[in-house]
């Protein structure tokens, strides 16, 4: 059997390696190795996929967020309202502008931002919501976008996590993740769903003038070479990375199905199990799985952890402390915050090892091993 990963790039890539040599290979020969046309090719690609007007491609999942919130012209003191539940990433940006976090919880069964939370977390100050799409679960976003809406609030998605999820809208119509709310953005780390083999990210809206304010900010402030309208930043997806894009997007709803079939293997060997509480699956969220996590009660989770280890087993804790609670915060008031549900899912989350190369052997090794535990 071959090693358990929580991620398996290289049976991922052997199984591409022949066309994403062949496209690394093209970026090389052209030497277009910044903003060429593989770059041009995949945001178009991607623009299709989604079923949204813009893509622009910059340099990681952070720098989208925070070219995001540049764009919408917020100044120093705005509130966004933003899940503590979620990698620092979402919030640090906040921060970085100079703008203050509001946190609030999740649903407990979702992992996503509550509606109810962000209702009662609005002021005057408040500008903008962003919901993450947590794991690879679409957060409830029509509640959102009506909230927003009766508000006046900017939504900016943090798809990072859900890329290819499905969002059904009560009255059927079906869109991706990262295209409803203002503005959407998604990062390329090579562990997502749609990895490339070093960093990378988009931005994602439907706003032909908010667009080209995107472009611009990620390029220097400027529409024209050597012209400076606006103060902006040094954020571009490189070529060879497209180029690598490019070939994976072909895939991405395979991969995606390949994570749900796994998910479905573990939800049927832990059905039932009184300590054990599976990943919902939200109704109008067509889960796509970035992680496969566990809710864990009455069980010694570093225990597991350690056990998992001992057989060679990977696991992880996503995320051990809050964002609320991380000391980067402090100055923001983080520890007054009263999330219970981010605190309860903090000290009983694991997530086991979820990918596109998991075979039915090691996932019986996985199973076995988590229930093996329990027994002792």
């Amino acid at each position: 059997m071959r090693t358990i990963q929580m991620v398996d790039l290289k049976q991922q890539y052997a199984k591409i390696k022949g066309p994403v040599d062949a496209a690394i290979q093209e970026v090389l020969d052209t030497t277009s190795f910044i903003n060429g046309k593989a770059v041009t090719d995949f945001a178009a690609g991607l623009s299709r996929y989604l079923g949204v007007k813009h893509v622009i491609p910059c340099a990681n999942g952070t720098d989208a967020l925070q070219i995001s919130m540049m764009a919408l012209g917020f100044q120093p003191g705005d509130e966004v309202i933003t899940p503590s539940f979620t990698y620092v990433a979402t919030t640090e940006v906040v921060a970085l502008l100079r703008l203050k976090p509001v946190f609030v919880d999740v649903d407990p069964k979702t992992f996503c931002i509550d509606p109810a939370a962000i209702e009662r977390a609005i002021t005057p100050r408040t500008k903008a919501i962003v919901p993450v799409h947590l794991y690879g679960q679409a957060a409830p976003m029509a509640e959102i976008m009506e909230i927003a809406r009766k508000h006046q609030l900017y939504v900016i998605e943090d798809n990072a996590q859900a890329i290819g999820n499905e969002y059904t809208f009560p009255g059927g119509q079906t869109v991706k993740t990262g295209t409803i709310g203002t503005i959407g953005t998604t990062s390329f780390f090579p562990s997502k769903n749609l990895g490339c083999y070093g960093d990378g990210g988009a931005i994602f809206t439907a706003d032909d003038a908010l667009a080209n304010k995107l472009k611009m900010i990620a390029n220097h402030g400027q529409s024209r070479r050597y012209y400076h309208d606006l103060v902006g930043c040094n954020s571009r997806l490189d070529s060879i990375q497209a180029a690598i894009l490019n070939v994976k997007l072909e895939k991405l709803d395979s991969y995606n199905d390949a994570r749900r079939k796994a998910a479905d293997n573990y939800d049927r060997a832990f059905a039932g199990h009184a300590h054990i509480t599976v990943p919902y699956r939200a109704p109008y969220s067509n889960h796509v799985f970035h992680q496969y996590t566990l809710i864990l009660e009455g069980v010694d989770r570093d225990g597991l952890n350690a056990f998992l280890a001992s057989r060679n087993i990977p696991s992880m804790i996503y995320y051990p402390v809050p964002a609320h609670r991380q000391q980067m915060f402090a100055a923001f008031g983080g520890a007054d915050y009263d999330l219970p549900v981010t605190d309860w899912l903090t000290q009983r989350v694991i997530s086991l090892p979820m990918h596109t190369e998991l075979d039915s052997e090691q996932q019986d090794l996985i199973c076995n091993s988590v229930l093996d535990f329990m027994k002792k």
